[in-house]
């Protein structure tokens, strides 16, 4: 028997999910673990480097190369840089991903990540601008 509520025959079983569907993908989402560590945006002439720690590298690139493109990025710094600059001389990159512990009851890597952020703020200029 169709579903008079959808919009045309077959609709729920072929394009619509259902919620028990719906339950499922959201605690696969949940379980998925998204790669985590430090990004750089920088530039070997003038010497520039902003680091960024997160324990969502993807996201947190594509939000911060986003809000650095239409001015609403709240590192000010960062944003006049980008501005004076241009695009196409600073490269953003992934300096080190910082892989999860096997204890999977651990959710917080806040102080590992700042951590590995003092690490990359010591390593000599040539290393942190990216200059060889």
């Amino acid at each position: 028997m169709a579903n008079a509520s959808a919009p045309w025959p077959g609709f729920c079983g072929k394009w619509g999910t259902s919620m028990d569907r719906r339950k499922e993908l959201k605690a696969q989402y949940k379980q998925m673990k998204t790669e985590m560590g430090i990004f750089a945006i920088r530039s070997a002439s003038p010497p520039f480097c902003y680091l960024e720690t997160t324990q969502d590298l993807k996201g947190t690139m594509n939000k911060t190369i986003f809000q650095l493109r239409f001015g609403s990025h709240p590192q000010k710094e960062l944003q006049r840089v980008w501005k004076e600059l241009g695009e196409n001389h600073l490269s953003v990159e992934v300096l080190e991903v910082l892989p999860y512990s096997k204890d999977e009851t651990k959710t917080d890597y806040s102080e590992e990540l700042q951590i590995l952020k003092q690490l990359w703020e010591e390593k000599p200029a040539d290393e942190l601008y990216g200059r060889e």
